[in-house]
């Protein structure tokens, strides 16, 4: 990448799509991954590349987020153990997969469930209270939601909180702990691109999604604290169902 010839006005669109993005994910545990990736493919990046490069900017933003969701005691340890170990196995395998197959005809399927979650949680979230209780489903969403974040260039949010959230856990501590276990997943794919792209995805639009996602990373979990639990439900299906709906269109067009 040739840093003396930086086009600033595409720098500063990166930035605050950046900051956009992890405000949003932040706050409902979800949706960095799929702006920008979004963004990246519609400018004409590779899907690998694409996927790459927001995994390593990923690496530093959950790593914010992930420290301040912990000072806000909005991470549940316990779940952490279960959902980061089994994610990194999944990541790993799915940036393998991706670095080496074409993975995008699974693609659609996989958006047009998490539209139908979105527009159940919608439903959940507005027609009822969320009804804490301890989700029994853990590693296979963390094994699953590692291996399409990956493979897909996001998904890990989107999968995992919104299939512990149908189960009944907590929004506040389930969007923390997500957070918080996406550092380890996006290093371990980070690192597993790496071996097998090299550096080809550092390019200016990761330059300025870090810069933006870094500076927003604090108050997504400042947000995710004092938003009530039935409007945190609300919000996180309204963006998994927008996000699935426009990635399920633009994948079938």
């Amino acid at each position: 990448m040739d840093f003396s010839a930086l086009d600033y006005q595409a720098l500063a669109l990166f930035i605050g799509v950046g900051f956009v993005a992890q405000m949003v994910d932040g706050a409902l545990g979800m949706a960095f991954g799929v702006i920008s990736n979004t963004l990246l493919l519609s400018i004409g990046v590779p899907p690998a590349a694409a996927s790459a490069g927001v995994h390593t900017v990923e690496s530093f933003t959950t790593m914010v987020s992930g420290i301040s969701h912990a000072l806000h005691r909005n991470v549940n340890w316990r779940l952490f153990l279960r959902l980061a170990v089994p994610g990194m196995i999944g990541g790993a395998l799915g940036a393998y997969v991706l670095s080496n197959i074409d993975a995008a005809a699974a693609k659609p399927f996989i958006l047009a469930y998490l539209t139908a979650i979105g527009i159940y949680l919608i439903y959940r979230g507005w027609r009822f209270p969320p009804q804490e209780r301890a989700p029994k489903i853990v590693e296979p969403l963390g094994l699953a939601g590692g291996f399409l974040d990956a493979a897909g260039g996001g998904g890990w949010g989107p999968v995992v909180t919104s299939n512990l959230l149908v189960q009944g856990a907590s929004p506040r501590t389930t969007i923390g702990t997500v957070n918080t276990a996406e550092f380890f997943v996006t290093v371990t794919i980070s690192a597993t691109f790496l071996t097998q792209l090299g550096l080809a995805a550092f390019t200016l639009a990761t330059v300025g999604l870090l810069i933006g996602g870094i500076v927003a990373a604090p108050f997504g979990a400042l947000l995710a604290r004092r938003v009530v639990p039935k409007k945190l439900l609300l919000l996180v299906g309204m963006i998994l169902t927008a996000t699935s709906i426009f990635g399920l269109v633009r994948a079938l067009s």
